[in-house]
This record gives structure tokens, sequence and C-alpha cells, in this order.
């Protein structure tokens, strides 16, 4: 138990956040790699995998010298005053991610059980809301359990998409070339999902080496990216067709005829919004409870809540009436770049000069 919570766990977390806030669709995939082409893609992921290790270990590593486990402090330590560039694109993405999800966990209830989509909406949002009035230590459990259920999910339709699809993939990765710029990609993809790592330092606040960081963070990598792989590499299966399509994943459950794998995969991608949404509003409890604790106080549980409930309330309203969903997205590239300029960046040179000379401590 000891081993899973230590090395296992910090990469189900960073999984759970990344893949609700970004790739359960299949869309995020397309729009990265798909131009690629099918090896490059799988280049380009694996580059992603590689990036994501190293900074989760550098991160993890930061994060235990320098004891800070919520962003603010976090960011506070390695970016001094330039912390505060980071959080208005931190809470850019946020408000970016919780109205993509709250819209679409709406949409999933809609077309999976016909209820109207405002039902799905309340469902993600009271469940969200139990989840962080409830602490660190249920998020964990409930991220770690819900994460080995997408694993079974995903490897089911990889299985299934070989099985029904296996000649075309065949042919579809040994007839095409591979596309260039699938390095940048790859850094690209990985440096906006990364934006939520200081999000998730919950998870490794009972780590006390050294080894047990960089190695959490280096499987971290692995973890995060492996559904990624055999999502996109199940999509081949439609290739170039797919490529088009608004939900790639609906369409390639389409065309395997199998109506009960789309369901599941529906449910499932409903709990990973949960999964999203309620790691990335604990950060934000923990960061108001962190500057909340330097003034002598502390944020009262029953208003870790509501705080999460406003917010998501805010980012749907906001995406519905003011078009923050496009607003934000026409931005994207610019709020990746940042992401990279204040975080990835300064972790890996001032990160790692400042774990270096803390020692082993």
């Amino acid at each position: 138990m000891a081993f899973f919570r230590l090395y296992i766990l910090p990469g189900f977390i960073l999984q759970s956040v990344v893949i609700g806030g970004g790739y359960a669709t299949g869309r995020e995939l397309i729009e990265f790699f798909f131009s690629k082409g099918p090896l490059g893609g799988i280049l380009g992921l694996i580059v992603s995998g590689i990036v994501f290790g190293v900074v989760a270990a550098a991160g993890f590593e930061f994060a235990r010298t320098t004891k800070t486990y919520d962003y603010r402090q976090f960011c506070r330590a390695l970016l001094g005053r330039g912390w505060v560039i980071f959080e208005i694109a931190f809470v850019c993405l946020l408000l970016l991610i919780l109205s993509v999800i709250g819209s679409a966990s709406g949409e999933i209830t809609e077309k999976a059980f016909g209820l109207p989509p405002i039902i799905g909406t309340i469902i993600l949002m009271s469940i969200i809301g139990v989840l962080t009035f409830t602490g660190s230590s249920v998020i964990k459990r409930v991220l770690a359990g819900w994460s080995f259920l997408l694993y079974g999910v995903y490897s089911l339709l990889f299985i299934l998409a070989f099985a029904t699809f296996g000649p075309e993939i065949q042919h579809t990765f040994t007839s095409t070339h591979v596309g260039d710029g699938w390095i940048t990609s790859g850094i690209l993809y990985s440096g906006y999902n990364l934006a939520i790592l200081p999000a998730i330092l919950f998870a490794v606040t009972h780590h006390k080496t050294r080894k047990q960081t960089v190695c959490a963070g280096l499987m971290a990598g692995l973890i995060t990216i492996l559904p990624a792989i055999l999502f996109y590499t199940a999509m081949m299966a439609q290739y170039p067709s797919i490529g088009d399509q608004p939900v790639p994943a609906t369409y390639l459950m389409a065309a395997m005829q199998k109506p009960w794998l789309e369901l599941v995969f529906q449910i499932v991608v409903f709990g990973t919004f949960i999964e999203t949404g309620a790691a990335l509003l604990h950060a934000v409890n923990e960061r108001l409870d962190s500057n909340l604790k330097e003034q002598g106080r502390t944020l009262q549980r029953a208003a870790r809540p509501l705080i999460a409930i406003a917010f998501l309330c805010f980012a749907i309203f906001a995406a519905a009436n003011f078009g923050i969903i496009e607003l934000i997205g026409q931005g994207y590239g610019f709020l990746t770049l940042i992401f990279i300029a204040v975080l990835i960046i300064p972790l890996l040179t001032k990160g790692l000069w400042i774990i270096g000379k803390r020692g082993q401590q």
C-alpha cells in the first residue's frame, strides 16, 4: 500500500486531471497530433510522456525540498514576484476547463440518458462539492479508484478496435509517412497540460526522499500518457476521416457498432470531469487556505464546497453568456507559451539549482 501511495498515486492524480480537461473525447489529440500522421502522433505522444515525467519529477522534488504543497507557495518559491503571472494564466485555464466540463457533462447526460442537460451539470456540481468538502485523503482515493476503471475502459477500447479494425489500423501505420513537427507538438501538448502540476502537489505530501519524488514523477509521465497512446492508436482505425469529427471517440465507437461501449465510455468520461473539477477546485481551496493561514486564520471546511460550486457556476455562466470559451480558446497557444516560460523553464533551471543546492535533505 505504501508503494502505491508513494509511486503510483501521484501519477493517477496527474492523469485524472489531464484526461478530463483534455484528451477524453479525442479532440485534443487530433488537434495536436493528427497532422503529424499516425506514427508521428505516437512519437509526439512519447515526447509528451517524457516531458511529463521529467517535469513532474522536478516539480515533486522541488515541492518536497521547499515544503510548498499548494500552488501559491510553490510558485512564490519558484518565481518570486513573478508568481502572479502564473496565477493569472492558471485562473484563465481553470475557467476554460471548468466551463468545458460543466457544459460537456450536461451534453453527456442528455445523450446517454435523455435527461435535460441541466441535470448533468447539477450532478457534476453536487459530487464535486461533496468531494471538496471531504478533503485531500478522500479525493486521492476517489481519483485513484476511478483511474483504475478508466484504464480498464481505454484498454478495452484499444482491444476491441484492433479486433474490429486490426488490418485497417496496421495498414494506416505502414502506408503513411511521419509528419514533421512531432517533437514540437509533443512539447507544446505537455506544456499547457503541465500547468496543472502545482495544483496536484497534495499528492506528494507524504514523500520523504528524493528517490520517492523522482520515481513518482517519472511514473506519472508514463501513467498519464499511456491511455492517450492507446486511444490515439485505436482512432487510426478511421484515419483520415476521424480528423474532421468534433467528438472522435463517439465517431470511432459508432463505427465499431457497439452502443454499450459508447454508454460505458460516456459514463467514465463523466467521471473524469468530476475528477478534474474536484482536483483543480481543491487546489484553489488549498491556495486560499494557505493565504488565510498567513493571516492567522483558516478556511472553514463548510466553505470549501461553496467556493468550488461558485467557481463552477461562474465559469459555466461566463461560457454561456460572454463566450469565455472562445475568448480563452483563441489564446490557448499563448497560454501554452506562458506556462512553458513561467513554469517549465524555471522549474528545469532555477528549480533544479535550488534542489541541488539543498542536497538530499
